[in-house]
């Protein structure tokens, strides 16, 4: 399910779209929106805002301004703002500029602090992306 909200946020309105949690996709997420996701991803996620629900699993990157990490993730985390929550299950590297890790969240990879650079994958993207398979698990 996808939703967007019309919403003012620092002067700005914002598109957020919410994935719940029968969601699967096999394929490579990139949006110019706030993203909530708390199904399971085969790919990489690109997004302004990414918040990962506590049963979500992503085997694949993500990359975005600011990321909130609840569920499992099989690879590398990068964003400038991470919060990572008692929940998370993090495979793989986290590069950031500010860090929150709370108690109880597991990592198995490296932690690096990016030095105020923004990941080159994030900024103003030109065209959307290509479609993704979605299926309902059953």
């Amino acid at each position: 399910m996808a939703k967007s909200l019309s919403a003012a946020r620092a002067g700005n309105a914002s598109t957020f779209s919410m994935l719940c949690s029968d969601t699967v996709i096999r394929g490579d997420i990139e949006a110019s929106a706030d993203l909530h996701f708390d199904g399971r991803v085969e790919g990489d996620i690109t997004c302004a805002s990414f918040v990962q629900g506590a049963e979500s699993e992503i085997s694949g990157n993500v990359k975005a301004d600011s990321a909130r990490i609840a569920g499992r993730i099989r690879g590398t985390v990068t964003a400038r703002n991470v919060v990572i929550e008692k929940t998370a299950y993090i495979e793989g590297d986290v590069s950031y500029d500010s860090l929150t890790v709370e108690q109880g969240a597991r990592i198995e990879g490296r932690l690096a602090p990016s030095g105020g650079q923004v990941p080159p994958a994030i900024g103003k993207q030109t065209a959307p992306a290509k479609p993704a398979l979605v299926e309902a698990a059953e």
